[in-house]
């Protein structure tokens, strides 16, 4: 089928630290600033595979909001939906690598441009032909901003798309309460969902393993259920006819990684781009392993988003390995 796919949410600068565990209480050097965020990330994951996206945030009108509209327009995102404000400037985060695949982070979204994303900033024409959204945990910081995400989700649903979601669940939202009261809601128009082995468990409520939390998932409506693990690989699951689950593991790639921080979204972005698009659960997850690898292997969020040659050729080189 024809896939266009829009996302929302938070769009900002990150600083990256120098250094591997670098404190943030310490003068020290960062790298940046780099375009970041992470359905922007995804969106131009989407973007460089070749399918129309379109993203929807809020920059202000600095020198950090024009860099980050750019960056996204020069990869072909449709950056229409995108709104600058005078008064507030463009969202920042600062990070610093403190384990092989973990990273902390100091962020100024609440109070930034991004903060004032709302229901009036979601322009229906702009989604007249998109038939998929995609759905960031961390975008839903605030009521205004899930306020606006319903108003994209009953319009995408009202015209018959589907809605991916990642929990994108990190310890520095874990402050913000409507990011995780919203969830419920979110679930329930759910067709993919996209989770790591830490969200599995929250998910888990009252079940005693984690093939029982990915049943109740399941038995939801969640069509597709992908637990990602890194370079480890992933798991796929789906319900056959006679509800019986039917599972699907792919390998990761082994790779000198150096930056894992955008590898997550790019591994969504070609996963759900390539499952809509008729690749079967296998080619997709296949990918957008490979995707996630080469992600890793460049300084920046941002950075590492591969075409489908890229991707292509990286699988030819290493798929026996």
């Amino acid at each position: 089928m024809d896939v266009k796919i829009c996302t929302m949410g938070e769009l900002f600068v990150e600083f990256v630290a120098k250094e591997f565990n670098q404190r943030f209480d310490y003068t020290n050097e960062y790298i940046g600033p780099y375009p970041s965020g992470a359905p922007a990330i995804f969106a131009n994951q989407v973007a460089k595979l070749g399918f129309p996206v379109i993203f929807l945030s809020c920059v202000g009108k600095d020198p950090f909001g024009k860099m980050c509209i750019n960056r996204l327009k020069q990869d072909g995102v449709n950056v229409n939906g995108i709104t600058s404000h005078n008064k507030v400037k463009t969202a920042s985060a600062f990070s610093t690598q403190i384990g092989p695949k973990e990273r902390s982070l100091i962020y100024n979204v609440l109070n930034s441009a991004c903060g004032l994303i709302s229901f009036d900033h979601v322009n229906e024409a702009l989604l007249k032909d998109c038939n998929h959204l995609h759905i960031m945990g961390s975008s839903l910081y605030s009521f205004r901003a899930i306020d606006a995400m319903c108003k994209v989700i009953n319009f995408i649903k009202s015209h018959g798309g589907t809605v991916s979601f990642d929990p994108n669940l990190h310890k520095e939202m874990s402050e913000i309460r409507e990011i995780e009261q919203s969830f419920s809601y979110i679930l329930e128009f759910t067709d993919i969902i996209l989770i790591n082995e830490t969200q599995v468990r929250y998910f888990s409520e009252n079940y005693e393993s984690d093939e029982e939390t990915i049943k109740a998932l399941l038995e939801k409506g969640i069509k597709h259920l992908v637990v990602k693990k890194g370079s480890d690989g992933a798991n796929y699951y789906c319900c056959d006819d006679k509800n019986n689950i039917n599972t699907i593991y792919s390998k990761g790639f082994s790779i000198d990684a150096i930056d894992h921080s955008g590898a997550d979204y790019c591994f969504d972005a070609t996963f759900v781009s390539l499952l809509l698009s008729g690749f079967s659960a296998e080619q997709a997850l296949m990918y957008a392993n490979a995707c996630y690898a080469l992600s890793s292997s460049y300084k920046g969020p941002m950075e590492g988003t591969s075409s489908l040659i890229a991707i292509e050729k990286f699988l030819s080189e290493n798929i026996n390995n």
